[in-house]
């Protein structure tokens, strides 16, 4: 289909478009007026990771556009905890725990966004404000009859729980309502029109779109970005070492920036295209390099992606640390760092303090596969005293991409 809306055209160049409940209705209201728009975050940890950033981009772009952005932070849904596609229940978190992770979210999203009170300005909003207020056998007999159990089930993020025989309780089966009801509410509060999400939130996203009809007589629409995976399959943001945090007090710059460094060759496009605001034209021109020139490509990658996520600072200091680190053989100032008293460290203690590795066991593992250096010098006993004069530094590193500092005090 040919987009006439800026908006479409936008999200269809760069590949944010899997699925429209209505592509031609959405087309023709985006090009006539600006189009509220809202994605939901549940605070389920102090910060998000590389797996919500294409919705987060998703915002940026509806912004770009003209048209308004609206961040649902999931005060009220978080306290349940989203079923979809889960293989057992989210733990359950405290109102406090709830409050703390928000606040502490909110932060990326002013990195991304420009909030305000103008036409197209974001805004930032709680679901906890009308959930935590329902009285519920009002919610039943006002929402609860527009919807079918049996459908409910046929919904792949239910149905594959339940053909794995995993438990799924009566309070996870209740999220799919209470996000389609954050949409009604949403259309009543700010006029918003626009739902986007992952793939796997389809389900919900239909059930917000038609209740909205069935209890307001309101045109919404929803829309679903395409499940992100790496080149061999795997889904993105998943790495050996754990989730990539957007926050920079759950992740250095320096682990940031390496996370889209390390891009694999055929992705470097697809990246560029999601992750940045580069012209189509010169992604193009860069995505099209070969050889080791693909290298360049990847490092502007890396610098735009934690530009627009940790500030241009971040981005020149992690990219001033890689130069330092692989091409002068030096240490950068960006790298994880751990003190060194006049005693010294032992080998495995050190691969923990500078979180190359989780536990004891799994760095007693890479010291005897030969993966772990000392200023280059393989070592192999977990149990080497490394002594530190105190105003000097030492390089560890673990395999060609993890490398820290170990600092004399």
């Amino acid at each position: 289909m040919t987009y006439t809306s800026s908006l479409l055209r936008l999200l269809d160049e760069r590949g944010y478009i899997h699925q429209l409940t209505d592509a031609e209705g959405l087309d023709a209201l985006a090009a006539k007026q600006v189009v509220p728009g809202y994605i939901g975050f549940d605070p389920t940890a102090p910060s998000l990771h590389v797996g919500h950033l294409v919705s987060i981009m998703m915002l940026r772009q509806l912004q770009r556009a003209g048209h308004k952005p609206i961040v649902l932070m999931g005060g009220g849904t978080g306290k349940i905890g989203d079923p979809s596609f889960k293989d057992e229940a989210r733990k359950l978190l405290t109102e406090d725990t709830i409050a703390q992770n928000v606040a502490s979210i909110r932060r990326v999203f002013e990195r991304f966004l420009t909030f305000g009170d103008g036409p197209s300005d974001a805004i930032m909003v709680d679901n906890a404000d009308w959930l935590d207020k329902l009285a519920y056998i009002p919610f039943l007999r006002d929402i609860g009859q527009h919807f079918s159990v049996n459908r409910m089930l046929s919904f792949d993020s239910v149905k594959l729980r339940l053909d794995r025989e995993q438990s799924l309780s009566f309070l996870e089966f209740n999220y799919m309502i209470l996000q389609a009801y954050d949409f009604l509410e949403l259309s009543r509060r700010a006029e918003c029109r626009l739902q986007m999400g992952g793939s796997d939130q389809w389900g919900n996203i239909v059930n917000g779109v038609e209740l909205s009809r069935r209890v307001d007589g309101t045109q919404v629409f929803g829309l679903t970005t395409p499940l992100l995976t790496n080149a061999d399959g795997t889904k993105m943001g998943k790495t050996v070492g754990g989730a990539v945090w957007l926050n920079e007090d759950e992740l250095s710059n320096f682990d940031y920036w390496q996370f889209w460094r390390n891009t694999d060759d055929r992705d470097v496009g697809k990246r560029l295209r999601l992750f940045t605001d580069l012209p189509l034209d010169e992604i193009v021109r860069l995505e099209a390099l070969e050889g080791s020139e693909i290298n360049a490509a990847k490092i502007v990658l890396a610098n735009e992606a934690t530009r627009l996520c940790r500030g241009d600072e971040a981005a020149a200091g992690a990219s001033a640390t890689a130069e330092a680190t692989f091409a002068g053989g030096g240490m950068g100032l960006d790298l994880p760092t751990a003190e060194v008293g006049s005693d010294g460290i032992r080998l495995a203690a050190a691969c923990i303090a500078l979180g190359f590795v989780a536990s004891n066991g799994e760095a007693k593992r890479k010291i005897a596969e030969g993966a772990v250096r000392l200023d280059d010098e393989v070592l192999s006993d977990p149990a080497f005293l490394v002594v530190v004069e105190p105003g000097t530094s030492r390089k560890l590193s673990l395999g060609k991409k993890k490398h820290g500092v170990l600092r004399g005090v």
